[in-house]
Order: structure tokens, then C-alpha cells, then sequence
């Protein structure tokens, strides 16, 4: 074994039992750490983080099997061999599933036990090791994708802080920041990479699916349930479960959502009892929710339980060194995709796209670049772009109130048309998307894609 001493728990109630495996640990330059009872071994591991743990299977209090869990939701990596006196096949098979390294019946041999610790211990320092290379490459994606910034080289640093551990993280920005990324770096880099990584869109769903698209349900829950379906919680078992928006859930599902976050277990629809879930929560918001929560929209209580670490993501407008980096990167992309032999972007150009605000950020950006791309035949120029509301104009133009083309004036025309009819619809329903959607005799999702892409929040037109 290389580096530093590895270090190993043992949890079990009879004192000659750890007496005799201590002696048999620091023996081979180990370093032990012994405790009695499960409730003091969750403890000590979410303090000291060992390498591997020997525990016990029956103990006094919490048996084994109840402590296994705990232990692999504190670090899902964990060694843990199960020690005891049972020949049980079944109880083996269980302990296994659980997430148990190895099992072996006492009493073992201090060779084969010796054996089964080292490779457990070879198999923590392999996985370290993939651990750091898997930081470093994921990190430097993310600054591929977003950007170089001083701005954004402080996120990464919050990212790398907080992936590490079990707590759920808050990420507040505009719309088209790049939340996911970050949520998608969080779980890539953090123990739980290998689980899966689930994205619910909350402000997507209409009220009345939420909860079964959150938590499952059974067959004949409801009219029309002709079979089982796990929700997202259940399919982001053992890995990451981000809510993006999750502004939008109803104050119902809100107080259920807490009361998931507390118990670990949730409730399917027409379910006999609760589900256990192992899951790590990643939430977003494109607005500040401790101000829904002051003004009463959000839950106080739920927000301090998604709040325990908040990461803000910088508009792309106040990073302006990461503009023309990702601009560039966009239309390589695009050049490629497209197939179109654009290979740089002009002057004029760039500094069309520095003086432009993004109000709707990096998307926007990526958006521009890929419809410019489409247009420009060799070198990106500013006519071939697209912001706001009309074709761009370099700040050095000279003829800066050239006329729109009559397709750049359809397009004007009826994207102003939209907005104007979705923000009617709004007021009208009072901020019910689903109501609005039908007002505009259109599909909720097709409703809200659009509300993002002119960034329209319903809660602005919320009955006071």
C-alpha cells in the first residue's frame, strides 16, 4: 500500500472482538479506530471518512444491516466488510446489495482478513486517484463551456468545494446562465458520478402532474394509471437529482417535497407505504428565492433546506472576458455541424457582440452565433447577426439605420406579435401557464419554451 497509512473503522460490540482485530490492524502499520454501537460508527465516519470499515452484523440497538445505509449515503465509495457469526446465504446476498465490499463469517482467519482489507484498501487509493483525474478533466470541461473568467474560475472553485460532500446546493442565476452545467459538474465530479444524473424541469409541468412526475406512482393511482411509474426521485437513485425552476413547484408540493428532503422516503401515488431514496438534491432558480420566500411565494422553511450551500452564477454580461471565447467556440461548433466554412469572426463584429447586453446569456449567445454562422459565407460579419429585436449594427457602422430585410421584418414583426399575445394570456389567467396554454390554443411545454426564450415569468402577472 502506497502513501499515507489508511485508516480503519471497526464497529462492534464485543471488546475482545475489536480488541483482537486492532491488534491485528496496527500489526501491519494500519491505523484503528474502534467504536461500539452503529449509532457512534455513522458518526465516525461522517467525521474521520476512513477507508474501510469492519462492522458487525448483530449489535445491540442499530443491527448492521441499518448502519450499511447510512454509510453509503455519508460516502457511497466506502469500504465495507461485513463481519459475523451468521453462515446465512441470504443475509450475505442482502448485505452485498446493500453496498457491502466483502463478507466474512467470524471466526476469520488474520490472513484471509488481511487480504480482503488490503485489496479493499488498493481499490479506495485506485479510485482516489480516478477521483482527482476525473476533478481535473471535469473542471476544465466547465471552463471549456463557460468560460475563463475570474467570475467563472470562482464557481469552479465553489463547485470543487461543495461536490464532495452530501449537502443539496442551491444555483441562483437568469435564465440561460448555465445552471445545468453547474449542476451537471457537481454530480460529475463528486462520488455519486457513477449513479445517474436526473433533470426535472419543474416549471415545465403543469401543477397537476408534478407530484407524480416527482414521486411515482401505482397502478390505478388515478384514472388513466394503467401501470407503475417510478418518479424522478426513484430514478435518481444512488445519483443526482437536479430541480431546475424550482420557483414554480405549488405551495403543495412544496410542503411534500420538504418532508422528503427530512425523511429520505417518499410517497407514490396509491403506494401502501413510503420508498426509501437515496438521492442528492441539486435545485436552481432564475430569480433570488429568499425573496419569493419573503414575499410569501416559497416555503421559509424549504428554502434553508435547499440553501445549505447557494452558488450564483454570474450573468454573461458582467463576465465580458468569456463573450468572445465562447462566441468563438460556438461557431467552430457550428462550422462543423452546419457544414458551412466559416473560420473567424470580424472586428466590427466582436464588437457588436461585447456591447450587447445577453439578456438571455450564454444561450442567447450560442443561439446568435449558430444563426450567424448560417448566413456568413467565410468571415463572421455584423450583418450576419441577429440581436434582440433587429439585425446588429457595428458601434463603428456607418450606416447604422440601414433598413431591415423584408424576412428581418416578418421575424420582428412576429415575435413581437408572440410576446405580446403570451403576456395577454397571462394577465387574463393570472399567471396559470396551463390556463394561458389553452387560451393560446397551444401545448403547456411549447407555451413555457416560449416564455423563456422572451423571458416572461408568470409570476409577475400572480393575482396580489
Amino acid at each position: 500500500m502506497s502513501g499515507s497509512v489508511a485508516k480503519i473503522l471497526i464497529i462492534d460490540d464485543d471488546p475482545m472482538v475489536r480488541s483482537v482485530l486492532s491488534d491485528i490492524l496496527l500489526t501491519e502499520g494500519l491505523e484503528a479506530d474502534v467504536t461500539a454501537d452503529g449509532k457512534t460508527g455513522i458518526e465516525r465516519v461522517r467525521e474521520s471518512r476512513p477507508e474501510v470499515v469492519l462492522l458487525d452484523l448483530t449489535m445491540p440497538g442499530m443491527a448492521g444491516l441499518d448502519v450499511l445505509p447510512e454509510l453509503k449515503r455519508i460516502d457511497p465509495q466506502i469500504a465495507v466488510i461485513i463481519l459475523t457469526a451468521s453462515h446465512d446465504v441470504s443475509t450475505a446476498v442482502k448485505a452485498i446489495r446493500l453496498g457491502a465490499y466483502d463478507y466474512l463469517t467470524k471466526p476469520c482467519g488474520s490472513a484471509e482478513l488481511l487480504v480482503v482489507i488490503r485489496r479493499a484498501v488498493e481499490r479506495q487509493e485506485l479510485l482516489a486517484r480516478v477521483d482527482d483525474l476525473a476533478s481535473r478533466v471535469g473542471h476544465a470541461g466547465l471552463a471549456d463551456q463557460m468560460g475563463r473568467s475570474a467570475q467563472i474560475s470562482d464557481v469552479i472553485r465553489q463547485v470543487n468545494q461543495v461536490a464532495e460532500s452530501t449537502i443539496t446546493v442551491l444555483i441562483q442565476g437568469e435564465t440561460g446562465s448555465g445552471k445545468e452545467l453547474i449542476a451537471r459538474a457537481i454530480h460529475q465530479t463528486s462520488p455519486r458520478r457513477a449513479g445517474p444524473f436526473i433533470a426535472l424541469d419543474c416549471g415545465a409541468i403543469p401543477d397537476t402532474l408534478i407530484e407524480s412526475e416527482l414521486f411515482g406512482y401505482e397502478r390505478g393511482a388515478f384514472s388513466g394509471a394503467d401501470r407503475h411509474k417510478d418518479g424522478h426521485f426513484q430514478l435518481a437513485a444512488g445519483g443526482t437529482l437536479f430541480l431546475d425552476e424550482i420557483v414554480n413547484l405549488p405551495p403543495a408540493t412544496q410542503s411534500k417535497l420538504l418532508r422528503v428532503l427530512q425523511e429520505r422516503q417518499v410517497q407514490p401515488l396509491g403506494a401502501r407505504g413510503p420508498v426509501p431514496v437515496d438521492v442528492r438534491i441539486v435545485a436552481a432558480s432564475n430569480t433570488l428565492l429568499d425573496v419569493e420566500m419573503r414575499a410569501g411565494r416559497f416555503r421559509q422553511d424549504l428554502y434553508y433546506r435547499l440553501a445549505e450551500y447557494t452558488i450564483a452564477l454570474p450573468p454573461l454580461r458582467e463576465r465580458r472576458d468569456d463573450i468572445l471565447p465562447l462566441a468563438r467556440r460556438f461557431l467552430a461548433e457550428a462550422a462543423m455541424e452546419l457544414r458551412r466554412p466559416v473560420r473567424a469572426i470580424s472586428p466590427p463584429a466582436a464588437d457588436v457582440l461585447l456591447a450587447h447586453t445577453w439578456p438571455g446569456n450564454v444561450r442567447e449567445l450560442r443561439n446568435v452565433i449558430r444563426q450567424a454562422a448560417l448566413r456568413s459565407r467565410d468571415v463572421l460579419e455584423v450583418e450576419d447577426l441577429t440581436l434582440g429585436r433587429a439585425i446588429a449594427r457595428s458601434p463603428r457602422a456607418e450606416s447604422p439605420t440601414e433598413a431591415l430585410s423584408l424576412r428581418e421584418a416578418a421575424q420582428l414583426a412576429a415575435a413581437e406579435a408572440e410576446q405580446r399575445a403570451i403576456r395577454h394570456a397571462l394577465e387574463v389567467s393570472e399567471g396559470n401557464k396551463a390556463e394561458a396554454a389553452r387560451l393560446l390554443r397551444t401545448d403547456y411545454k411549447t407555451l413555457h419554451l416560449k416564455m423563456k426564450q422572451y423571458g416572461i415569468s408568470s409570476r409577475q402577472f400572480l393575482a396580489p
